[in-house]
């Protein structure tokens, strides 16, 4: 009984704080005096038909963000945080999304050439109607996993 109402007291918290989470709005300011926002608290964030061009966004927080019909091109998105973001339509051309979290996000119709995405995690990710050149982003995960699946 000691050790379930510890956990409790542990776990509550955090489903407290999570469902609360909203873009920052200094850091939203910031972002349109700017143009970027590294580190930046922005989820949430309705940010769709922005120019973002060359944007340093590196470790921010996008997670659930609307960033549709985005101009992203050439912007810094290293180890930022963009899962569950609307990226439909967006022109991400040269975007940097190395180390990037990008589990279940919407890149439906957009342009992704020359994107780079080392490291990134792109798990469920929508990639209908996108231009995808020069990228490496394939349909039914990485080569790794057909490997396995030859040799058994």
């Amino acid at each position: 009984m000691f050790l379930r109402s510890t956990l409790l007291a542990l776990i509550l918290p955090v489903f407290v704080v999570l469902p609360g989470q909203a873009a920052s709005e200094e850091d939203l300011q910031r972002l349109k005096m700017t143009g970027s926002c590294a580190f930046c608290d922005l989820a949430g964030a309705e940010l769709q038909v922005s120019h973002l061009i060359g944007a340093d966004l590196r470790g921010t927080n996008l997670q659930g963000a609307n960033l549709s019909g985005s101009n992203l091109e050439g912007a810094d998105l290293t180890h930022a945080n963009l899962a569950g973001a609307n990226l439909s339509d967006a022109f991400l051309t040269n975007a940097v999304f190395e180390s990037a979290i990008l589990d279940g996000a919407n890149l439906s119709g957009s342009a992704l050439y020359f994107t780079d995405v080392t490291n990134a995690s792109l798990e469920n990710i929508d990639i209908a109607d996108a231009q995808v050149v020069g990228t490496p982003i394939s349909v039914g995960g990485p080569y790794e996993d057909y490997e396995e699946d030859l040799d058994n």
